[in-house]
């Protein structure tokens, strides 16, 4: 079942942010994942909702969104981001009919 990274964002150092999402999109080649939200237009339609940015990333299964996530590829790239943006992320398994 696939799953999904769903992140939330406030970029406060653009130049830092930029670094972290060229090595996030190569990074993601090796775990098949693939952008489905990468920022973009929203409206909120009810709640809160802090964050300036939002991101959905689509990957083959919960395991590997995991392991993405801890390797040496997303680790070295998320230096980048570390203390130059507000980051709230979470993995969910998606929904099946089946």
């Amino acid at each position: 079942m696939k799953a999904y990274w769903i992140a939330r964002v406030n970029v406060n150092n653009k130049e830092a942010y930029s670094q972290y999402a060229k090595r996030v999109s190569s990074a993601l080649k090796k775990y098949s994942g693939k952008f489905l939200v990468r920022g973009g237009k929203f409206s909120i339609l009810e709640g809160k909702n802090p964050y300036a940015r939002n991101v959905i990333i689509e990957f083959p299964s919960f395991d590997i969104a995991k392991e993405f996530y801890k390797s040496k590829e997303y680790q070295e790239a998320k230096s980048f981001r570390d203390g130059k943006a507000d980051f709230n992320g979470i993995v969910i398994e998606g929904f099946s009919t089946e």
